[in-house]
């Protein structure tokens, strides 16, 4: 007999909630696919970077020189350090007028995208029910999918690190001159003079390849991996809400479990949230800094 295809109601819920709104009109199941645009990540990843230029245009206009208010401290105190941490990676005064303010931009960018998993799993396809922009659940129309999260979309983590390294060949070729670049390419990191150079040349330039090949996908990745699985979790806490079918001890216990691990789940990934867009822009910082640095 052959194995049923039917799939049970826990994974339709997970999957669906995985689907992207795309311009391909059905729901996008791989994880990377360069031919299909994912509107729902390109909407909040922008709207998220016009809060950011929002909030950092309005501490701009408020700042005043006497005692500074809540809202002009807080962004003081982040302004400062991420400069602090420019300063100690990025020693190029020049270099850094650029690289300071798009290390924060990232810093602040990143957390407002991050946030975005903090809202219920269900509300956005609520809020696109309400406005008549969603399909019946159980035969979603191709306007119902529609996934918050852009850091959860891999193709949003690694355009941010191709945007990265391209950077960093930018700075490398800015500080070293193109020769020089292309130099350091294929004598580092096996420094060797006369025949040795030559016969060295070859790997050189292999483990620079690779260097910057892993440089990209590790910074990408990192925060995909981190944020898809807290997603994950988000719903599969969501799921025990989903079981209730009516007043009993059992259904009762699955409420109150679904209140109490969502809870614990949020406050815990608050720190997560934070923790990943630092990482990511001390690691932008870092490699911005070796752009700067001879092997």
């Amino acid at each position: 007999m052959a194995a049923s295809a039917e799939v049970s109601p826990q994974s339709a819920y997970v999957q669906h909630h995985l689907a992207h709104l795309n311009n391909t009109g059905h729901p996008q199941t791989s994880i990377l696919d360069m031919s299909v645009i994912n509107y729902d990540s390109v909407f909040w990843s922008l709207a998220m970077g016009l809060v950011v230029v929002f909030l950092l245009w309005l501490a701009a206009r408020r700042a005043t020189n006497g005692v500074p208010g809540r809202f002009q401290a807080a962004v003081e105190m982040v302004v400062d350090m991420v400069n602090d941490q420019a300063k100690s990676i990025v020693h190029n005064e020049v270099s850094r007028k650029f690289i300071a303010p798009l290390a924060l931009t990232v810093f602040l960018w990143v957390t407002l995208m991050n946030t975005l998993d903090l809202i219920p799993v269900d509300l956005p396809g609520a809020i696109l029910g309400w406005l008549g922009l969603a399909g019946d659940h159980h035969a979603p129309g191709p306007l119902y999918y529609h996934r918050i999260l852009p850091t959860a979309d891999l193709n949003v983590p690694m355009g941010m690190s191709l945007a990265v390294l391209l950077l960093s060949f930018y700075y490398g070729i800015k500080i070293k001159s193109a020769g020089g670049f292309v130099k350091e390419l294929f004598t580092a990191p096996f420094h060797a003079h006369g025949f040795a150079a030559v016969l060295l040349s070859p790997f050189n330039l292999l483990l620079n390849i690779i260097e910057y090949a892993a440089k990209t996908v590790s910074l990408g990745m990192r925060l995909f991996g981190n944020m898809f699985a807290g997603e994950l979790l988000f719903m599969l806490i969501a799921l025990l809400g989903g079981a209730w079918t009516g007043f009993s001890a059992m259904n009762i216990g699955l409420g109150i479990g679904q209140v109490l691990a969502g809870s614990i789940w949020a406050i815990f990934h608050i720190l997560i949230i934070l923790l990943q867009a630092f990482i990511f822009m001390m690691l932008t910082l870092v490699y911005l800094g070796q752009a700067h640095e001879s092997h």
